[in-house]
């Protein structure tokens, strides 16, 4: 009884074995075999390294967040361009300004050929006007002249950056700086002289309200004439500057790999026509990304359109020279959240891979084990003939 019931239970035997005589081994076979078992190994570790990246996931949603400030990481070169000329103004449509930014902002100056001259450092705020004499500092106590730029009698002009603030005031141009008494010791003089015999890399960050609005980098001393945006280049006139530069790194928040967080991270952009400015428009899309661990990343990802426009001919579009970013917050939030994958969904793919690459090829070695035996039967019969 046990005897019958095994032999009915072997009739259930899907892969029913031949006996070693009957079966034919082939070189054929064994190449086909060989690289079967390569094409099925090298599938089976690229189906692991999917499984063991998390699964990303998107959502798009209408960006509900509030009270975020919105965070400016960019490190950009301007290789013709002084430190010292070069300032950094950000405003946003709320009508908040900052002009000649040095917060969190570093300024590394560079010779002509782009190697570091100095440490990078921070721009320093003088609290107190001195002059050098016999070597060594002591406060300027005298009236000194405004070179006809006084508003009355009584100002006094005692620094050079008096004297600057007089004509600026007045609109006029500056005379030659070596002519002026109070600009001959003072360093703003060899500034002058290196402002274009320099470069300048700018770098760090900034916090703006999470709102639109702009920021630029360009030259000479930024302020505001009724509601006016201005920049002084004295004793320089705007064509003489050449705002060639090179973004190494623009982002709005943490880099994300995968995601279009840094779209402009190597652009450069050249000014083969003299002073040229530059504009960058952006749109920004606010990110958010959620690790395995549930951490949560807040970042931007942004899209760019370029243009630019030449300035340093009075017939051609009004402007200034420099580069200029604007950028604007898309209304909707884009999601990703890393999930781990189907333990399930893995062992489907293995089983999948490996009766696949079997059963190919074992077609594949049957055709060409009856192709081969057919051309060689044909061959032998030509021979007899």
């Amino acid at each position: 009884m046990e005897s019958q019931f095994v032999s009915k239970f072997k009739q259930l035997d899907a892969y029913a074995k031949t006996l070693e005589d009957f079966r034919v081994k082939t070189a054929t076979g064994a190449i086909i075999t060989v690289s079967g078992a390569v094409i099925m190994v090298l599938l089976i570790l690229s189906e692991l390294h999917t499984y063991m990246s998390p699964n990303i996931s998107e959502e798009l949603f209408v960006d509900t967040s509030r009270g975020h400030k919105l965070r400016i990481n960019f490190d950009i070169i301007v290789p013709r361009i002084s430190c010292d000329y070069l300032v950094l103004d950000a405003m946003d449509s709320s009508g908040e300004q900052h002009l000649q930014m040095d917060h969190n902002i570093h300024k590394r100056r560079l010779d002509l050929d782009g190697l570091p001259i100095e440490e990078p450092k921070k721009q320093e705020i003088a609290l107190s006007s001195t002059v050098k004499q016999n070597s060594s500092e002591v406060a300027k106590v005298m009236c000194g002249s405004c070179y006809g730029a006084a508003l009355n009698d009584t100002q006094c002009c005692n620094t050079c950056e008096d004297v600057k603030e007089a004509y600026r005031i007045k609109r006029w141009a500056l005379p030659d700086l070596a002519t002026i008494e109070q600009c001959k010791d003072d360093e703003s003089l060899e500034r002058t002289n290196l402002a274009l015999k320099e470069g300048c890399q700018i770098y760090g960050y900034m916090e703006v309200n999470r709102v639109g609005g702009s920021f630029h980098i360009a030259p000479g001393k930024s302020f505001t004439i009724n509601h006016v945006h201005v920049h002084d280049v004295q004793p320089f006139s705007s064509s003489v500057f050449n705002t060639t530069h090179i973004i190494k790194h623009l982002s709005f928040g943490t880099d994300i790999e995968g995601a279009n967080t840094a779209p402009l991270d190597g652009v450069q952009g050249v000014a083969t026509e003299g002073a040229v400015m530059f504009q960058y428009y952006l749109k920004i899309v606010p990110t958010v990304y959620i690790k395995l661990d549930n951490t949560i990343l807040h970042t931007n990802q942004f899209s760019v359109t370029r243009h630019r426009k030449p300035v340093s001919n009075v017939n051609v579009e009004s402007g200034m020279p420099g580069a200029f970013f604007s950028y604007e917050l898309s209304p909707l939030m884009v999601k990703y959240t890393e999930k781990e994958r189907s333990i399930g969904h893995f062992a489907t793919n293995i089983c999948a891979i490996v009766g696949g690459v079997f059963t190919v090829a074992g077609i594949f070695d049957t055709l060409l084990y009856h192709s081969l035996n057919a051309i060689q039967h044909k061959v032998v019969l030509g021979k007899a003939g």
